[in-house]
């Protein structure tokens, strides 16, 4: 019986890998041309009991603790005048409870442990029927059972509900800062090694420390949805669009700008999207979701962890009712649902502290609710 998976991101992996551990087969259908075809994006911080649980399960938990960065998880907290609220550095000898981990280097590693031919590369989904995937520029497959891991913009959801993606009132300017050790030591010592946070009233500016010592700075705004198209900030000209960016910051302390005019030319607007908190669909027989296909969220820290994790106990789950997959299916389902609509309430619930006008002081009562 055929198992196909459709999209090679951490959650399709994790199923495949938890599959293989199992003895079940699998095959991912993949957009993307090869493995190193596009950048993977930033650092993520993989929580001890949901995405570390994920790679546990996955005979995997040491081989991400060779690569996990617990000086990741340091963070800074600062207002726009420059006022520290929150400086928390990690011992050597802390536990690993949100060690940082760079995504690309996550990626490789969940493809190191399938074979070979399990990711089937330069698949794009156009649109899957019950029983059968076809694929953009012809070509079709068969399946058993369908699993959408193909995230916000999902070819596999429509099977299951006509829900989409809506725009949450965030829009967030991603840039970075190569090699930042060398090319700017005062400002690599201004952000630290793990998070760097200064909150505003309705915007924000977050630096963060990656593995190959670039720092990926992201600059976030509370805005109507078609406010790249209407800001008059001019993408398509990197220098322009910085020193724009640099005035939507006036009188914020000026070594935060100068982060801003630190970065190099990869500059990559993006509109922030989610899916209805709590969306569920009637179990169907040969097709599910996970991961952003089935309850995108905020990127607040909750995305990744919960498509590992459901990718994980897809595959325990399916190994525990091998041939009858409408019974694993219905049994992922109902703790999926439960488990990812608290997650998704969390994350709805730190972008608002996020884009609040008092979000500094929100936040560090956030992270001290003892007042510690």
């Amino acid at each position: 019986m055929t198992i196909a998976i459709v999209g090679a991101g951490l959650g399709g992996l994790a199923l495949a890998r938890v599959l293989h551990m199992h003895g079940m087969g699998s095959v991912v259908y993949e957009r993307e041309p090869s493995r190193g075809a596009r950048g993977q994006g930033g650092m993520l911080d993989l929580h001890a009991g949901t995405g570390q649980r994920a790679l546990r399960e996955a005979g995997l938990i040491g081989r991400f603790h060779a690569i996990a960065r617990g000086e990741g998880q340091d963070l800074r907290l600062l207002e726009p005048d420059g006022t520290l609220l929150l400086q928390e550095d990690t011992p050597d000898d802390a536990p690993l409870e949100r060690p940082e981990v760079d995504r690309a280097d996550l990626r490789e590693l969940l493809l190191d442990s399938l074979p070979d031919h399990t990711v089937r590369w330069g698949h794009a989904l156009d649109h899957a029927d019950h029983g059968r995937l076809h694929f953009a520029g012809g070509g079709s497959a068969t399946y058993d059972l369908l699993v959408g891991a193909d995230g916000a913009d999902s070819k596999v959801r429509p099977l299951l509900t006509d829900a989409r993606p809506a725009h949450t009132g965030q829009n967030v300017v991603e840039l970075g800062i190569p090699d930042i050790d060398r090319t700017h030591p005062d400002l690599a010592a201004m952000v630290g090694r793990g998070n760097y946070w200064v909150l505003g009233n309705g915007q924000s500016l977050s630096a963060q420390r990656n593995g190959d010592g670039r720092v990926r700075v992201y600059l976030s705004f509370r805005t109507a949805e078609d406010w790249f198209a209407t800001s008059g900030i001019p993408f398509d000209d990197p220098a322009a669009a910085r020193a724009r960016l640099t005035d939507l910051f006036a009188g914020w302390d000026p070594r935060f700008t100068a982060l801003i005019a630190a970065c190099d030319d990869t500059i990559q607007p993006r509109a922030i999207t989610a899916l209805p908190v709590g969306l569920t669909w009637p179990s169907t027989p040969g097709v599910t979701l996970l991961g952003d296909a089935a309850h995108l969220m905020p990127p607040v820290g909750q995305g990744a962890n919960m498509a590992l994790l459901d990718g994980a106990l897809l595959g325990l789950a399916l190994a525990a009712h091998p041939g009858d997959f409408p019974t694993a299916v219905k049994e992922y389902e109902r703790e999926m649902f439960a488990r990812t609509s608290a997650a998704g309430r969390r994350s709805a619930h730190v972008q608002e502290i996020l884009m609040s006008p008092d979000a500094g002081r929100r936040m560090l009562a956030f992270f001290q609710p003892d007042g510690a």
